[in-house]
């Protein structure tokens, strides 16, 4: 009797004990915190990289592309007493001022700032922090001007003359960010009083406009598809991507870019931490791992833009391939944002209509 006894008070203390390891596994998985990110739909990291703060910080990081960088601003915006996200990754100098202007942001200057050149802190606040660069700038096929014993372009200017008619192929401002972009270029290049004038020889010369960056890269750029204009709206990094993505191994890239002085406009992506973040410290804790090396190292090859800290080590394709532009236009967020539409509208009556 008392064997049976011994046998069912050891059997009922192993079931309780399983019982208590499962309610602790339960609520360890419970406990597992979640900090969201919400970015555009071009935003690409490693899962190696991320899976490197989940595991030192015991969370999961989720990221809800919402849409372009305009696109998923507005939802940032229209959220902002409900945030969706702890932290927004793409807001861009062309938005800047709008995303400020929101107040959907909190300050954060975070230790890491000491590595980013001051010429990319745009936001004094600190409520916006960069975390990578790109240059838009023209692209243009090298193998077509040399099969032709054409010059390629070296300048803006050169776009208009009759030499260069047909060749070039840009994107609509008002819905592409490089064409915007590349609009602001011209703007810091000829004036205010002088941009329109450049617009409408350009037209002139038979520039093609479309939609945006895929159609005008992948569907009328030579170098890249059966396209027939050699002269393209693109980014300084195009080069290297055409060379780590070529299916041959490529010993020089087959295009080449125009970053000139006064030819490019300096494209500065920012993150910031969402007011109304129930995981404030954590929130911090992942904006320092974005502008940390691991993280602005992986920047590269997986968007194609320069990253922010001085600090980090560049790929040797983009080191043999990447341009960084000489002078690159880069006008004041506030200035873009109490013009740009006005700016959009003018384009679009002279280009257009």
């Amino acid at each position: 009797m008392k064997r049976t006894h011994c046998i069912l008070v050891l059997v009922l203390w192993t079931a309780l004990c399983m019982a208590c390891a499962s309610c602790s596994k339960d609520d360890t998985k419970q406990e597992r915190i979640t900090v969201k990110v919400m970015t555009h739909d071009s935003f690409s990291i490693s899962e190696a990289i991320i899976a490197d703060f989940e595991k030192t910080h015991g969370v999961k990081v989720t990221f809800l592309k919402a849409g372009d960088a305009g696109a998923a601003l507005n939802q940032a915006i229209l959220s902002k007493n409900n945030p969706l996200a702890d932290i927004f990754y793409g807001v861009d100098n062309t938005f800047m001022s709008r995303a400020l202007d929101a107040g959907i942001f909190d300050a954060y200057e975070s230790p890491l700032l000491e590595d980013i050149p001051d010429e990319l802190q745009l936001d004094a606040g600190y409520r916006l922090l960069p975390v990578d660069f790109g240059d838009v700038c023209l692209n243009y096929d090298k193998a077509w001007f040399a099969a032709k014993g054409l010059n390629p372009p070296v300048s803006l200017e050169d776009l208009v003359r009759p030499a260069y008619s047909g060749l070039t192929v840009v994107q609509n401002p008002a819905t592409s960010s490089p064409g915007l972009a590349f609009l602001l270029a011209t703007i810091g290049h000829f004036g205010e009083h002088g941009y329109l004038e450049y617009w409408k020889q350009l037209r002139a010369n038979r520039v093609l406009v479309t939609d945006g960056w895929q159609d005008a890269y992948w569907g009328q750029f030579s170098a890249a598809s059966k396209g027939l204009r050699p002269i393209v709206v693109s980014y300084a990094t195009s080069p290297p991507a055409e060379v780590h993505f070529a299916q041959k191994e490529l010993v020089d890239a087959p295009t080449a870019v125009l970053a000139a002085p006064g030819t490019a406009f300096r494209q500065v992506e920012f993150a910031g931490i969402l007011k109304g973040t129930k995981h404030p410290e954590l929130a911090r804790k992942l904006i320092d791992y974005l502008l940390d090396r691991p993280f602005q190292e992986d920047i590269p090859l997986q968007m194609f833009v320069f990253p922010a800290n001085r600090h980090a080590r560049l790929p040797e394709v983009f080191v043999k391939f990447a341009r960084t532009a000489q002078e690159p236009v880069m006008l004041s967020p506030d200035v873009i944002a109490a013009n740009r539409e006005r700016w959009i509208e003018a384009w679009t009556e002279a280009v257009l209509r």
